[in-house]
């Protein structure tokens, strides 16, 4: 059957240019459209010494004129994660009227770059021509909260999705493609214009406990006092209030939730930023988190778990579907921490069939990775085990 605006497939056989030819030209042909606008790719790190011969031979006989994406360990396709299974995932992708901006970006741009201008020279984009930035990035040579930030101040309220680059984990090495090129540090990133936009769905894997909380003394990453009370006494308050089921799905899985939109009516699930709970001293009253917390931000205990992750995915899923409504989806890239998967649901493909099922079908194309980008309210942010979905959308 023919697809009309999107089409994923698997390779896992070894390189060998006349079957990889053969193999990408067969799948072109599943595409209907007259054209591919976007070619996403995802490789193990077993086809290193051969990925430049890879994309341009997908380049060239699938006639991909933006071709982008970096390698993992483990990979999606559709429905399926193939998590540390060696292969590669191709997926091409038609958005007719659309306008792609694909570049390249270094450490030594984030170190150079003295305000947003710089990034709207460097890229030939600007806030107004852009609909959203698709971003692979390597994250052993790249400061990305230095990058992220800049490209907030840049880019925001535009949603910057996607994901830092994984590979074998005995090695520090990964690599991300562009085109014809490949590298093994910086990043790579598309701009979508013209009559194709992202949505973003950010599965942040936790589900609120207790009620939420006004931080009234904070220094730096420490919280020292919440509601007029000492931070740890408000959290052991939060902890012996759950039933005693609750209490033992939560010790140990505590995290941090921390509104970044003060200006919503009520906080619901995604306007919250997950940040981790690193310590809690009694003789002091403070905790310290994951992030810098501001006085007067809004703040509510989380818990992390397969379950939580699971509603938290289900509901976002189901707020996602009601906000589209009859909006047309050409394919996403899914881009899901390590710390999920098989390991963290105790079976394989959660996130994908998930949101197969609840949204799709569509091409959908992704990988696991050392670190995921996506908004939260009007900024983007690195996260952690988290599913960042982007969806390519109609304008």
């Amino acid at each position: 059957m023919l697809s009309e605006s999107s089409v994923v497939g698997h390779w896992s056989g070894v390189f060998e240019d006349t079957a990889l030819q053969a193999w990408v030209e067969h799948l072109r042909g599943q595409l209907s459209a007259d054209h591919v606008s976007l070619g996403l790719v995802f490789m193990t790190p077993q086809y290193f010494q051969q990925a430049a011969q890879i994309l341009e031979i997908f380049r060239v006989h699938a006639q991909i004129p933006v071709l982008a994406g970096c390698s993992s360990g483990s990979l999606i396709l559709g429905q399926e994660e193939l998590e540390d299974k060696e292969g590669l995932v191709l997926g091409l992708f038609a958005f007719g009227d659309a306008l792609l901006t694909p570049i390249r970006f270094t450490q030594e741009q984030v170190e150079e770059a003295n305000g947003p201008a710089y990034w709207h020279f460097e890229t030939g984009v600007n806030r107004e021509q852009s609909n959203g930035w698709l971003v692979f990035s390597d994250p052993f040579h790249l400061d990305g909260d230095s990058w992220l930030r800049q490209w907030n101040e840049a880019y925001a309220p535009l949603p910057i999705l996607g994901g830092m680059a994984s590979g074998a984990p005995s090695e520090h090495r990964t690599q991300v493609y562009l085109n014809g090129a490949v590298y093994e540090e910086g990043g790579v990133a598309v701009s979508f214009q013209g009559a194709v936009r992202l949505g973003s769905l950010i599965s942040q894997g936790c589900t609120p406990i207790g009620e939420t909380w006004t931080i009234t003394k904070t220094e730096r990453n420490l919280i020292h006092e919440i509601a007029n009370r000492p931070a740890y006494e408000l959290l052991v308050d939060t902890f012996n209030s759950l039933p005693p089921d609750e209490q033992e799905k939560t010790r140990g899985n505590l995290f941090v939730g921390l509104v970044v939109n003060e200006y919503l009516e009520k906080f619901e699930r995604g306007d919250f930023l997950i940040r981790n709970l690193l310590g809690a001293d009694p003789d002091s009253g403070c905790i310290a988190v994951g992030a810098f917390p501001r006085m007067g931000q809004t703040l509510q205990f989380q818990r992390r778990d397969a379950i939580a992750a699971s509603e938290d995915m289900e509901d976002l899923l189901a707020k996602t579907r009601k906000e589209l409504k009859t909006t047309r989806i050409y394919g996403g890239c899914l881009c899901c921490c390590n710390g999920r998967g098989a390991g963290l649901f105790g079976y394989p493909n959660h996130d994908a069939k998930m949101i197969q099922t609840r949204l799709g079908p569509f091409g959908l194309a992704g990988f696991f990775c050392n670190g995921e980008i996506g908004p939260v309210g009007e900024k983007n942010f690195l996260h952690g085990y988290t599913a960042s979905l982007a969806l390519f959308l109609e304008k």
